[in-house]
Formats: structure tokens, sequence, C-alpha cells
């Protein structure tokens, strides 16, 4: 069954969402994070995908307090990326609370130090980011844009030991228009050991189960459970 993965992006501390990227398209839904993590739990989720958009801009780690709340009043697993560009912000992460952390733009600019930490920290801590506009890889809270393709960059870094990604369709992302499948069928039939988590676009259950069926063994929502498309009875029954 597909592993279901709610999103918590975090600016100043509250829980937002944003359409396409678009730090001008902000939506303010809660602010405490805590309260929105707990609600999961309840829920039967056992996963927590959190996103430090004032660490993405920022370029360090910026929202910890957060991580460190979350990870010691829930049993969640958090998976936590933005701004993690040092040594130094990847050992506030784990050591407030995080138990992976995604690396998207620190795999572009700096692989080295991406793959130091592959081998300090293991495979199974790491997490790539390979968010893409068009097919081409974007960074910096996706910010930028390079001309390095999702396809041969998740490659790249599979060859490096990276087993698990997670792939978000820019154009999609909080539109609530449905997921970019083909796109994640496509990286499945070039790796298909990868543990590729879909992002972006999921507007109903139905997504969701059309990510099942197209072989995709997780996916992260958080704007469609937010404005209630998807609910927390539907997801209790996936659980």
């Amino acid at each position: 069954m597909i592993q279901i993965i709610p999103a918590i992006d975090i600016i100043g501390g509250k829980c937002v969402r944003l359409s396409q990227g678009d730090y001008e398209r902000k939506t303010v839904y809660n602010e405490n994070p805590l309260e929105v993590a707990r609600m999961f739990e309840s829920s039967g989720l056992k996963r927590l995908h959190v996103v430090d958009l004032d660490g993405a801009k920022a370029h360090h780690i910026v929202n910890y307090r957060v991580l460190e709340e979350i990870s010691s009043h829930t049993g969640l697993i958090v998976d936590f990326g933005g701004g993690l560009k040092s040594d130094e912000d990847l050992r506030i992460a784990f050591e407030s609370g995080a138990s992976m952390v995604t690396g998207g733009s620190i795999a572009v600019k700096s692989p080295e130090i991406f793959q130091s930490w592959i081998e300090k920290y293991g495979k199974e801590k790491m997490i790539l980011g390979a968010d893409a506009r068009d097919e081409k890889i974007a960074i910096t809270g996706w910010q930028e844009d390079t001309e390095s393709d999702v396809f041969s960059f998740i490659k790249n870094w599979h060859s490096k030991g990276i087993d698990k990604v997670i792939s978000t369709d820019i154009s999609r992302d909080g539109m609530l228009s449905g997921p970019a499948i083909d796109l994640y069928k496509r990286i499945l039939q070039m790796i298909p050991d990868i543990y590729l988590i879909a992002s972006g676009g999921v507007g109903t259950m139905n997504d969701i189960l059309d990510l099942e069926k197209a072989g995709i063994p997780a996916v992260i929502t958080g704007k469609a459970i937010y404005e209630g498309k998807i609910t927390l009875k539907e997801i209790e029954k996936m659980c």
C-alpha cells in the first residue's frame, strides 16, 4: 500500500502552503505546527515531511525549534529539508529530532558535501530532493532553475548510494490539479529500485489511488488535507 506522508511547510514558525513555490502566494493554515502534527499522528500517520521555507531562502537552517517541538512531542518519523547547506546545519537538524534529511540544492551546488553526508550518516538518513520545473531541477526554494534534467540527476545520485528521492513537479505544487504520474513512471522505469516519493498536485484521494496503481511507493500531500479535499477519515482507512 502507498505510504501517505503529510507535509508541514514552515515560514515564521507557522504552518503555510505556497502555490507553485511562489513565496508571494502564501496561505497560513495554522500558527501551531505541533498541533497539526499531533492531528496527523492521531489519524494513524507515521511519517511527516517538514520543510523550512525560511531556511531555503536564507541558505541555512532557521526553524529548527519547530522541528524540535514536533519531534519531542510526537512519535512521528520526521524528514526535514530546507536550508541545509553545511555540516553544522545537518548537526542541528539531527539533534533537533530529524530522522532523515532532504538535500536538493546542496546536491547541485556542493555535491562533495552531500556525498560526505551520505558516507557519514548512511543512505538511510538521506533523501535526495529532485524538484523539477519542465523536467529541469530547480533549487534554492525553487527560486533558481538549473540545466540539470531530473532523470540524469536522480540516476547520478542513485549510483552514489542514494535510494530515496522526493520529486516535486513544481508547476503542479499547491494547485490540486493532479500529480505528474507520467513523470514518476518514467523515473521508476529508469531506476526500478528507487524509493520514489511523489509530491505536488495531489487534490483528491483518487489521485493517491492512481499513484498507487502506477506503483509509486509513497506520496507527500499537504494543501489537499488543509483545504478538506482529502479528509483525515479517508486517510485513516489507508493507514
